[in-house]
């Protein structure tokens, strides 16, 4: 046995009435997986440890994501039903601009990407003998700030509402009533900036249930509100129904943020810590500007789009959210993997290591083109039986159907840049670094939109739209794909781009299948789940027959890594594993890339991969 130091000690007398028995550990358990524990432990027993948590956080956010899905699909089947797509909707939709770009800003984009980096460091900085906890110095420090910003903001949006609706739809025929939803639905910013808050603190702690409600909420709000108000208001209880589903959405989150920040660590009694620390820092300009132009100029497309619609025909608008809200559903399931795994992404770049986060980031980056591919495939081949399945009843007659069905096809060619524009981004943002190269890249995209759609919205109405954004949404995917590998996560552009390309080859064949066999069936709602099924059938066929060409691991070598005889192999330790254990790195020093501990506690999960 040997000591510290690595001498043999001297044999030293004890006493046997105070010497507790002696007795044979146990034998150190070897192999991948043992060795992986063994690093989770070493990375402070973070609670985002390995496949399991992973797997669950990923499955409870896409069980909920579609209920929310489904429930924005009631709402938006109750707003068809009870409004149609005129004049007093498309007023609406108007004002419904406001939480629209209110969402984009203060809960999917701009306050997660700078809010979760932020919380990973804070929650790494646990232990390292600060003066205060450095979760609640950093929330002590934002959230009172950003409270006054934002409530500032909504009362300006109450008292601007006329001059905000004449910006946004100048050719709109009822701007009375627009000016009045408006003036509802500009609540919600500030309800929406603690929404985001409370989501981003509890994805970067690996709460993931709560925020994973919010649009639950949000959309029961919308739809109790109609049902409640409309024969009074009419379209404004909906505008209503946004103010209250704002409320609902903070509620199902305080709770657990308000937990989790009393359960942290207290640290011990110490000296009045120094103000003007970094945790209050994280609203400084220098830093959120390019978080937030970049999700300005994102949200700026569907101002484009309203702009654009409101000298066309009435009901424009509404087709034009129609589609986009059915055709967005993939995307939206598609990027639920990137929202579980961007807090571990941002906990391994803390850790110092970069070739985790890159690995990660890639399978994430194929496994989202799989599932908005596939759902892409389906809303193009069977787009006028969806929307008659969902939306024709009511005032939403057959025109209305075969308009919309046209714009939601069009649509479709542009999900696959929707989504690698959601998830490329947090690349560039998860070091919490200023980067302006997205928000460049988005206002080239945007340009794009703006000069495609112009002729576009003259020559073919809402479909030209819906082109310009697909155009425009793509150009944008493109650019941030090239830059992405000299950023904090340095991506493998070249082989990620051959991936989406034969993927993206894959989907058209897809597209073709679904379209034969929604073709084939009489009926709209068996002839949309048919077709759902070929587009599915054929790109699992791809995925089995060429897993290599699609960068994803092949799927009966992951059905074999679950075998026993496949985990007898894996615990057999390997030659590194079997190698003495080195020293760890001094205090104060980061360990070398590949070789530090994960905070984020989701390495293990892709060493195994690695080719």
């Amino acid at each position: 046995m040997r000591g510290r130091s690595g001498s043999t000690p001297t044999a030293t007398t004890t006493d046997p009435a105070t010497t507790p028995p002696t007795t044979t550990p146990p034998a150190p358990r070897t192999g991948r997986r043992a060795h992986a524990r063994g690093r989770g432990r070493a990375a402070g027993g973070d609670r985002t440890q390995g496949r399991g948590f992973l797997a669950k956080a990923a499955a409870v956010t896409a069980v909920l994501t579609a209920v929310g899905a489904v429930l924005g699909l009631v709402r938006d089947q109750i707003l068809a039903g009870y409004f149609g797509a005129g004049a007093a909707t498309d007023a609406f939709l108007v004002a419904w601009t406001v939480p629209e770009f209110a969402s984009t800003l203060l809960i999917e984009d701009a306050m997660a990407l700078i809010l979760v980096p932020a919380f990973s460091r804070a929650l790494a900085r646990r232990g390292d003998g600060v003066f205060d906890d450095p979760v609640r110095a950093l929330v002590r420090g934002t959230l009172p700030r950003l409270t006054l910003a934002v409530g500032i903001a909504a009362a300006v949006l109450v008292v601007a509402a006329p001059l905000l609706v004449a910006a946004l739809a100048p050719g709109l025929p009822d701007p009375a009533l627009a000016v009045d939803c408006t003036r509802l639905t500009a609540t919600c910013v500030l309800s929406f900036a603690l929404v985001g808050y409370c989501s981003a603190a509890l994805r970067a702690h690996g709460r993931f249930l709560p925020p994973a409600t919010i649009y639950t909420a949000y959309n029961v709000g919308i739809i109790g509100t109609i049902l409640l108000l409309r024969e009074p208001w009419g379209v404004r209880s909906a505008a209503a129904g946004v103010a209250v589903g704002g409320v609902l959405m903070v509620l199902v989150q305080a709770p657990s943020l308000v937990r989790e920040l009393r359960s942290g660590p207290v640290p011990p009694p110490r000296a009045a810590a120094p103000r003007g620390g970094q945790d209050g820092r994280i609203l400084v300009l220098g830093l959120i500007a390019p978080v937030v132009a970049f999700s300005l100029c994102r949200q700026s497309q569907t101002l484009i789009e309203r702009f654009l619609a409101s000298p066309l025909p009435a009901g424009a608008i509404s087709h034009l959210n129609y589609a986009q809200k059915v055709a967005q559903m993939p995307m939206i399931l598609s990027l639920m993997l990137c929202t579980v795994s961007f807090p571990v992404v941002a906990r391994a770049l803390a850790a110092g290591d970069e070739e985790a986060a890159r690995h990660r980031v890639e399978r994430d980056l194929l496994l989202a083109a799989v599932v908005v591919l596939v759902g892409a495939s389906t809303v193009i081949a069977a787009a006028p039986r969806i929307v008659e399945v969902l939306f024709e009843r009511g005032e939403f007659g057959g025109s209305d159907t075969t308009a919309t069905a046209a714009v939601m096809r069009v649509y479709a060619l542009g999900l696959l840049g929707q989504t690698m524009v959601g998830a490329l981004v947090r690349c560039y943002f998860s070091a919490a670094r200023p980067l302006w190269y997205p928000a460049v890249a988005m206002g080239a995209g945007l340009v794009a939109t703006g000069v495609a759609g112009v002729p576009g919205a003259q020559q073919w109405g809402a479909v030209g739209i819906a082109a310009a954004n697909a155009l425009g949404i793509t150009l944008t995917a493109v650019l941030l794909l090239r830059g992405a590998h000299r950023q904090s996560v340095p991506v493998r552009a070249g082989r990620l781009g051959a991936g989406l390309l034969r993927l993206a080859a894959a989907g058209a064949g897809a597209t073709g299948a679904g379209w034969v066999s929604s073709v084939a069936v009489g009926p709209a709602l068996p002839a949309v789940a048919v077709a759902a099924l070929a587009a599915t059938g054929v790109f699992a066929l791809f995925l089995v027959c060429a897993p290599e060409a699609s960068g994803l691991p092949s799927l009966p070598r992951s059905a074999y890594r679950r075998t026993p005889h496949a985990r007898r192999h894996r615990a057999e330790p390997s030659a590194a594993e079997a190698a003495p254990a080195e020293e760890p790195p001094p205090a104060g020093r980061v360990a070398p890339v590949g070789k530090a501990s994960p905070v984020g506690g989701d390495v293990p999960l892709d060493h195994g991969h690695r080719r």
